[in-house]
């Protein structure tokens, strides 16, 4: 099988990057150390190729009705140019097609960022919805073709100021950017940037959309000014310390959003009917979904050991790592409603039983550590 590249292959490859078939795609899991990465992104700055993502353009007179039922957050939230939102994506029984996050340009535009393993199955359901509802609205994917852009993700606590070194423009648009917003930035050096402050690192940091014939250009041009490559490796460890969910790990199509702590991204107040609510609220929660911290030696978490409660109940790890940061193995997992945090559990590992403390989310945000 022929894998899929990014506008950015030939610069990975420069750089000597070790690349792994990562879902179809030809991607670096690091160029060299992959603690050096992270470590980066916690201190200073690193930069991620995230342009195997699928940016897509909703328009028409009707997309915020289409997207009002489509999302189970409510984009009637976003009501100023500029603000972001992010949402699943659900199926009638409400399980997770995706999450995601969708910018608010103006009113007859809005941009999501879909996740690049699902971009096909997401399109295809958005293309059925529209159908069914005659909502009449254009659906644009922007990862191929004539228009493709890519996507660069610029993270660290010195993120900012290098983006801001490398594309001046910018820094009039986004200096007073909060979290969760956009700004499209014409007459760059690259030609338009779309730049975000929407990141998954747990660290500040802009999103860099821009034409994917000038990706490679900007991604020399932040490496010159001190931005670190960084590969899908430190992208894990920062985004599990940070506690961010993985789509295909800790939610999917069989997963309900409230038992992947995905609760505070749906909005149940509102009259507002979106595909899933029906069914979201006869199945309720289930499980919960919290943080682990192995308190013995002798393994590390993975996805798919089992998480062993108090009272003999049973949960799952869904994603597990070594974190840096703390120097101590950490988890997420989903287990037993009645698991509270502070309870210690046991996690199986070959065949030993070890212990491990149930922890508030996340582990590490700008770069503190923010569980015992």
């Amino acid at each position: 099988m022929t894998l899929k590249v990014t506008p950015l292959n030939n610069a990975h490859r420069a750089l000597g990057a070790r690349m792994v078939d990562f879902g179809g795609w030809d991607m670096p899991v690091n160029y060299g150390s992959q603690i050096e990465e992270h470590n980066a992104v916690r201190t200073d700055a690193g930069m991620f190729d995230v342009a195997h993502m699928c940016v897509v353009d909703i328009k028409g007179a009707n997309t915020r009705a289409f997207l009002r039922g489509l999302l189970a957050n409510n984009v009637d939230k976003l009501q100023e140019s500029g603000k972001a939102l992010y949402s699943c994506m659900l199926t009638p029984d409400a399980t997770v097609i995706d999450d995601l996050i969708v910018y608010f340009i103006n009113e007859e535009w809005f941009r999501l960022v879909v996740n690049a393993g699902t971009a096909e199955k997401d399109l295809a359901w958005m293309n059925k919805v529209n159908e069914a509802t005659k909502a009449g609205v254009s659906i644009t994917q922007r990862r191929d073709g004539a228009d493709a852009m890519a996507l660069i993700a610029v993270q660290g606590p010195n993120a900012r100021a290098k983006v801001w070194e490398v594309i001046p423009e910018a820094k009039e648009a986004t200096a007073s950017m909060k979290p969760f917003n956009v700004a499209l930035v014409p007459g760059t050096a690259f030609g338009e940037a779309m730049i975000a402050r929407t990141g998954y690192t747990g660290e500040d940091g802009f999103e860099i959309g821009v034409a994917a014939g000038q990706a490679e250009k900007l991604w020399n041009a932040l490496n010159a000014a001190g931005v670190k490559p960084a590969g899908l490796g430190a992208r894990d460890t920062l985004r599990l310390e940070a506690g961010m969910n993985l789509y295909g790990q800790d939610m999917d199509e069989t997963v309900n959003p409230l038992d992947a702590g995905l609760g505070w991204t749906l909005d149940m107040v509102s009259l507002r009917d979106f595909i899933g609510r029906d069914a979201l609220s006869k199945k309720g929660q289930k499980a919960r979904f919290v943080g682990l911290i192995l308190r013995e030696k002798g393994g590390v978490l993975r996805a798919h050991q089992k998480v062993i409660a108090e009272n003999g109940e049973t949960g799952e790890i869904t994603s597990g790592t070594f974190s840096p940061t703390m120097q101590q193995a950490i988890a997420l997992a989903r287990v037993p409603m009645g698991v509270n945090v502070g309870d210690t559990v046991h996690v199986e590992i070959r065949d030993k039983k070890l212990a491990a403390t149930v922890v508030k989310l996340p582990f590490v945000r700008n770069g503190k550590i923010l569980v015992a």
